[in-house]
């Protein structure tokens, strides 16, 4: 595979992770402050689609393209910027998939409540506060990962 085809994947995956990522954001925090429950519901369960289509094929090819870039251009793996990259993929990972769980959960809370005609349940909020936290580590790695990749800095 040339370089140009190698960089123009990690590129793009780079892009849709963060593209999702801030669009689902966006997304869930607009229905969350709707207050309805039938709109939470099905923007919820639009962006766990989302979030299993676009985002968790982005995060599979990234590490793949990330490494036949490296080999590409003769960066070892063991170059520090590379291995904080490589550690801060893991912990977004570790957050990001509670939060799609979180979001499959909310909906069907929200659901629940719709059906119901009732507002949103104690649980649901104490799982959107949740959600709303762990976005900041999780969303935050993905930015470093980012600058680390321009940067390439030296330690």
């Amino acid at each position: 595979m040339s370089f140009l085809v190698l960089k123009y994947l990690h590129v793009v995956g780079a892009t849709v992770i963060l593209g999702t990522g801030s669009g689902i954001a966006f997304f869930m925090l607009m229905a969350h402050r709707s207050g309805d429950p039938a709109f939470v519901a099905r923007t919820a369960a639009i962006v766990v689609v989302a979030d299993w289509l676009f985002t968790a094929t982005a995060v599979a090819v990234q590490p793949v393209t990330g490494y036949l870039l490296a080999r590409e251009l003769g960066f070892p793996l063991d170059q520090g910027w590379i291995v904080v990259s490589l550690v801060l993929y893991v912990v977004a990972g570790l957050f990001w998939f509670p939060v799609v769980w979180m979001q499959a959960r909310m909906r069907d809370l929200a659901s629940a409540a719709a059906s119901a005609g009732e507002p949103l349940p104690a649980a649901y909020h104490r799982l959107f506060r949740l959600w709303f936290a762990f976005g900041f580590p999780g969303f935050g790695s993905v930015l470093a990962i980012l600058w680390l990749m321009i940067a390439k800095p030296g330690f």
